[in-house]
């Protein structure tokens, strides 16, 4: 770590213990005194949550990530202390007045039992809140970034978010918090070089000093509340088996060999698996959420493989790949023959524009933005003084890939990273590219390929005839819409209508369990629910 850095950075963080910078609402907003956020943090009793609501299956949380290693000595836990609440909230000059607005996007019963216990501990210590869950096209309404990265006015409409954060990589819990990119926070001006420094080395060690930093910056001002670390909950019957197909992280795309999976008939004597996961009310594009839809998993390959702890084994679409210039540029090769779901070639052109694509569209996911932002010709592409990155360069079927700031994620990244057919995306903006008529039906290149799709009912999918890896052997995937939590689990388990999926809820899994169908295997996963406290005036 760079001793400058390093020596500015405990400077700030004694001034704001210290009562200096951090010990004021910034802005207009009353949210942005970091005495009110720490208050909030000190009247929810995780502790006791975690034990009852969640029935111990919820790891109270320090800090943002779940690894104790990039924790700096003396993390403050905030321990349930109602009393300390009220004195912060006193000190802030809080009159009881406002009614703070809470959002959250799981529609299960545990998320809104949960937002009223929230409620109730708040109001004990003189918060009044309401919470409403929110629905349609939930990301553009989590985040919009001010114009005024300090001043605002807040894009989005809420005053706390309830929501998660699942990381591949660290820094993904952090690199929001560079300048321009957080639709809740004001600019941290001690972060930003401490995300940049950890994004430009691949040396662990200096990648972890930088993150104990971020901790202790980010724990002291409550800029993110974490709340609790979670598990992952594979379910599947006794219908089907993956023959060897190992188990991980289900909601990142890894190498889960699905063609090989095999399912038992139905009365009828076909073939068919039921999952959730299925869209409820538009299909979402895969660079935003990765593998967390059905649709992201099955009907969309990678450029590259991981395995299930998200480590990069080989390539995908890729037959060959290579990191070479110290880190500093990415080449590979796709395969011979690949075909889209139409029948039409897979083309190194198609590669090409879809990480252009990606880098301009405002919903990609942060891992992958990151690296994509660090390609030569990046910032010219998103000023608009440019075409296309100049650094993405193809030859034949292969794709160099040229950084002009090293990217510790890059193998990664394109482990999770699924072309798309440019072909269907003529003349349609970047920034609007949810809105293509093409996510109607999307056509992907993975093993099964979409059939039906009716919002809100069903999805049907079915084997890929001309896939590279061979034809699945189950014959159709009947996919049941559900959000990020499926409030319909146990009931379709019971039904028989739930062969395979995940949940992250762990009050469905002794239900699960109990259904003598039914296997349940927990999975370890970097998974932080916490609170982003929105502290910018509202518009």
């Amino acid at each position: 770590m760079n001793k400058l850095l390093r020596t500015s950075a405990i400077a700030i963080i004694a001034a704001q213990v210290a009562g200096g910078v951090s010990a004021q609402a910034i802005n207009e907003s009353e949210l942005s005194d970091p005495r009110v956020r720490q208050a909030i943090a000190y009247a929810i009793d995780m502790e006791t949550i975690a034990e009852t609501l969640f029935e111990g299956a919820a790891i109270p949380a320090l800090g943002l990530t779940s690894d104790a290693n990039n924790y700096p000595e003396g993390m403050n836990s905030y321990s349930y202390d109602p009393d300390k609440a009220r004195e912060l909230l006193a000190e802030a000059g809080w009159d009881g007045s406002r009614t703070l607005d809470m959002v959250y996007y799981y529609p299960d019963q545990l998320t809104a039992d949960f937002m009223a216990v929230v409620q109730a501990q708040l109001g004990d210590v003189g918060i009044d809140m309401t919470y409403r869950l929110l629905e349609g096209d939930v990301g553009a309404q989590i985040s919009g970034v001010p114009d005024d990265p300090v001043n605002g006015p807040s894009v989005v409409d809420w005053d706390i978010l309830y929501g998660a954060r699942a990381a591949i990589a660290n820094q993904e819990y952090f690199n929001r918090f560079a300048e321009g990119e957080m639709p809740t926070v004001p600019t941290v001006d001690a972060l930003v070089p401490l995300v940049e420094s950890v994004n430009a080395t691949v040396n662990p060690a200096v990648q972890r000093a930088g993150f104990q930093e971020m901790e202790g910056i980010i724990n002291e001002n409550v800029y993110i509340l974490p709340l609790y670390y979670q598990q992952l909950y594979i379910f599947e019957s006794d219908r089907i088996n993956r023959n060897g197909a190992p188990y991980g992280n289900e909601q990142y795309n890894y190498n889960f060999d699905v063609v090989n999976w095999t399912v038992e008939p139905n009365e009828d004597g076909e073939l068919v698996a039921y999952t959730n996961g299925a869209p409820m009310q538009f299909f979402e594009l895969p660079w935003q959420n990765l593998g967390i839809w059905v649709h992201s998993r099955y009907a969309f390959d990678t450029i590259l493989e991981a395995d299930g702890t998200l480590t990069p084994i080989g390539g995908e679409l890729a037959e060959t790949y290579e990191v070479i210039d110290d880190g500093m540029t990415f080449t590979f090769t796709l395969k011979d023959d690949l075909k889209w779901h139409d029948g039409t070639p897979i083309t190194a052109a198609d590669v090409k524009w879809s990480i252009e694509a990606a880098a301009q569209a405002p919903i990609t996911h942060p891992v992958v933005s990151t690296t994509l932002s660090r390609i030569e010709g990046a910032e010219a592409l998103a000023s608009g003084d440019a075409d296309g990155m100049s650094g993405v360069t193809i030859d034949g079927n292969t794709v160099t890939i040229k950084f002009a700031v090293l990217d510790p994620n890059v193998l990664l990244t394109f482990s999770q990273f699924a072309p798309l057919p440019m072909a269907y995306f003529e003349g349609t903006d970047p920034l609007q590219i949810q809105q293509n008529e093409f996510w109607q039906k999307p056509i992907g290149s993975g093993p099964f390929m979409i059939e039906e799709a009716r919002m809100n009912e069903f999805t049907t999918l079915v084997p890929f005839p001309d896939y590279h890896g061979g034809v699945a052997k189950i014959e159709q995937i009947i996919a049941l819409p559900s959000a990020d939590g499926d409030a319909n689990l146990i009931r379709n388990a019971a039904a028989f209508r739930a062969d395979f999926g995940y949940t992250k809820n762990a009050t469905d899994v002794p239900s699960l369990e109990e259904m003598e169908h039914m296997t349940v295997r927990p999975v370890n996963i970097p998974y932080t629910r916490m609170f982003w406290i929105n502290q910018f005036p509202r518009g």
